[in-house]
């Protein structure tokens, strides 16, 4: 790797005698890690642990991921090591009752996933990508984790100015110059500028301005970027206390994790560099905002969507199981969503433009409900309600490629979910001499199977 000249030496400047470790980290294989969602697996595998993730581990190398149904199944999902660090940010500083959050920058879904892992029970969380075609892709991610207490948005962070004092929690990845991914990413080296890293500065300040109005009194928000300069970190967080009331928050480290700790104007900021961690550069910062302000919005009287018809309520309610849920309906669509956070919900759907919501349950084909495939995927449905058909990963890899597969003889008819290793795909609609395949088609496995599949991917 040919880095540029002016990272070089401003890295040389950063890091004294540690710059020769530093690029030769650069030149080394990039880890590999993933994060498995505690809903859907159990157990401890045989790997290497993220040192600051809960359920975060060290690949030995990098498999093929597209022909692993656990992947589709939302078993697990690919995350950078370092970024998982946010999860110590979160655990440290969040109270312990429900929280209303926002990912503001969630897109592929990472970060979002990962947040709804750890958020306090019974929280609600909004993730927002401001690209449209990266939202279809954040909320395809979000339903197949299946955190139901969810919303995915598509909104510009301006557009957040008309839900004032509204989340406790708020957590910007910022868009930034890329430099902590040269390793992985090629493209990133070669367009990276010193021009370009004072326009992320710039846009990164904007961002910051824009959602600030939006955190509550007393709330927290976690800034974050994957690169190393100052100008993207440090001096924004300064910027930030500079213009507002904010209080920076610490975060406690084990000696072993190698993250390098800042304080400067009791700011703290927390960087990852290749030679200090097995991970790429991240750089994050917490800070609560000032004054105490607990209270929710109040009761909307013109709800963005009504309620489903009190006719097929019941048996949308058996298909779930746990909480009351209530049952919100946009022409055919039906999502389910948790009863407490109603009010709050309706809210954002009129200040915002959303893309999905809760648990996309159903759509009403007159007096027809055709289940959905997040309902598939959710660990919020009702076992008892459908039958199942659990397939080899041959056979998954076929379903989830949308070719016809070989069921089982006794197979009954009507809607049957496909499973592997016990964990929903998606749905099969069974009739007497066929079956339909509902695995969404922007979703489809893509690639040739091979013939000879070779070992699991991964083995729990």
């Amino acid at each position: 790797m040919q880095l540029p000249a002016p990272f070089s030496e401003r890295m040389q400047s950063q890091l004294g005698e540690d710059f020769s470790a530093f690029e030769a980290a650069l030149a080394s294989e990039t880890p590999v890690s993933i994060r498995l969602n505690a809903a859907k697996t159990s157990g401890e595998p045989n790997l290497e642990r993220v040192p600051w993730s809960g359920r975060g581990y060290y690949l030995p190398e990098r498999p093929q991921f597209s022909l692993d149904p656990y992947w589709h199944a939302g078993a697990y999902y690919v995350q950078e090591a370092s970024s998982q660090f946010l999860e110590q940010a979160l655990k440290q500083h969040l109270p312990n009752d429900s929280i209303l959050a926002l990912d503001l920058c969630g897109a592929p879904g990472g970060k979002s996933t990962h947040i709804a892992s750890v958020l306090p029970q019974g929280s609600f969380l909004v993730s927002n990508e401001v690209i449209r075609s990266r939202s279809q892709i954040l909320a395809e991610n979000m339903q197949k984790w299946g955190f139901a207490n969810s919303l995915i948005t598509n909104n510009d962070p301006r557009d957040f100015n008309r839900l004032p004092g509204f989340f406790d929690l708020i957590v910007v990845d910022a868009p930034c110059s890329g430099e902590g991914l040269f390793r992985r990413d090629a493209a990133a080296c070669e367009e990276w500028s010193l021009a370009n890293v004072q326009l992320c500065s710039e846009r990164q300040r904007r961002i910051l301005a824009d959602i600030w109005p939006s955190l509550k009194p007393g709330g927290i928000l976690v800034y974050s970027t994957c690169t190393y300069n100052r100008a993207e970190n440090e001096e924004n967080v300064a910027w930030l206390s500079a213009q507002e009331d904010l209080q920076s928050l610490k975060i406690e480290l084990q000696e072993d994790w190698g993250v390098v700790e800042s304080e400067e104007d009791s700011l703290y900021g927390y960087r990852f560099y290749p030679h200090k961690v097995t991970g790429e550069g991240f750089f994050l910062s917490i800070v609560r905002k000032g004054g105490e302000n607990f209270s929710r919005p109040p009761k909307v009287k013109r709800p963005k969507l009504a309620a489903v018809s009190k006719a097929i309520e019941p048996e949308l309610q058996n298909w779930l199981k746990g909480k009351k849920w209530t049952f919100l309906q946009e022409t055919e669509r039906i999502y389910a969503v948790d009863s407490d956070w109603e009010n709050s919900i309706q809210q954002l759907l009129l200040a915002l433009k959303p893309v999905s919501l809760g648990i996309p349950l159903a759509e009403q084909k007159g007096k027809n409900l055709l289940p959905q495939a997040a309902l598939a995927l959710s660990p919020c449905l009702n076992p008892k309600v459908f039958p199942s058909v659990d397939l080899d990963r041959g056979t998954a890899l076929q379903f989830l490629h949308k070719d016809d597969i070989e069921l089982p003889s006794g197979t009954p008819e009507g809607w049957v979910l496909m499973k592997y290793q016990g964990l929903g795909l998606g749905w099969l609609k069974v009739m007497r001499n066929r079956s339909n395949n509902y695995w969404p088609t922007n979703w489809r496995l893509r690639q040739d199977i091979p013939t000879e599949l070779g070992g699991e991917v991964l083995k729990w």
